[in-house]
C-alpha cells in the first residue's frame, strides 16, 4: 500500500515493478512546530503518515514526505503564485537541501529513512521566473518546483539521490520494503 496521493511516488514505485494494491493518503496535520528543524520536520511528518494508518496483518505501507530546507528554513508547498517566486527568488544562485523520509509500517513496526540531497539552483532570471510561474508546475511542490518538470533547467548540479529530490528515493525504498518483508513482484 502507497500512504500518499503524489503521482510521483506512484510513478517512481513503478520503477521497482511494484503497483500498490490501495493508495490511502493519511490525513494528517503537516504544520511544523515551532523552532522545528527540517529534517525533523520531514521525519516526523512521514512517521505521522504511517503511524496514521490501520493495516492487516500482512499489509506493508510506505509513506514519505519531501521537503525544501534553506539552511533551518522549511520551504513547503507554496499557498499562490506569489509564495511560489518568493521561494524560488530566495532558492535562485543558492544550494538547498531536498530532504525526503520514508516509513514503511508492516504490522506493529515501522522502519524509518530520511535522504538528504544538496542541490543547488542557478541564478533566476525575472524572464525565466516569470515564465516558469505561468506554468503552474510550482503548484503542489515542496520549494515551488520539480525536478523533473521545466525547473529542472534551472538545477546545475545536485548532490545525492535525483529520485529523493522527486519525492521517493528508489534504492533506499527498495531496501526497507525488503526489510519489511516485501519484494518486489514483476
Amino acid at each position: 500500500m502507497l500512504g500518499s496521493g503524489s503521482p510521483r511516488r506512484l510513478e517512481l514505485l513503478a520503477t521497482l515493478g511494484i503497483t500498490p494494491d490501495d493508495i490511502r493518503p493519511p490525513d494528517i496535520d503537516e504544520d511544523p512546530l515551532p523552532a522545528e528543524k527540517p529534517r525533523d520536520y520531514c521525519r516526523r511528518i512521514a512517521r505521522s503518515k504511517a503511524e496514521a494508518l490501520t493495516l492487516g496483518d500482512d499489509e506493508v505501507a510506505l509513506c514519505a514526505d519531501t521537503t525544501v530546507a534553506l539552511g533551518r528554513r522549511i520551504l513547503g508547498k507554496p499557498a499562490d503564485a506569489a509564495e511560489a517566486a518568493q521561494f524560488l527568488l530566495k532558492l535562485s544562485g543558492r544550494r538547498h537541501r531536498v530532504i525526503t523520509a520514508m516509513a514503511v509500517k508492516r504490522g506493529d513496526r515501522i522502519w524509518e529513512r530520511d535522504v538528504v540531497t544538496m542541490v543547488r539552483m542557478k541564478n533566476l532570471s525575472d524572464e525565466e521566473l516569470n515564465a516558469y510561474l505561468a506554468t503552474d508546475d510550482w503548484q503542489g511542490k515542496a520549494g515551488g518546483y520539480a525536478i523533473q518538470g521545466p525547473a529542472g533547467a534551472f538545477i546545475p548540479w545536485i548532490q545525492g539521490s535525483y529520485t529523493g529530490v522527486m519525492g521517493l528515493p528508489v534504492a533506499e525504498a527498495a531496501t526497507m520494503l525488503r526489510a519489511a518483508g516485501y519484494e518486489a513482484r514483476p
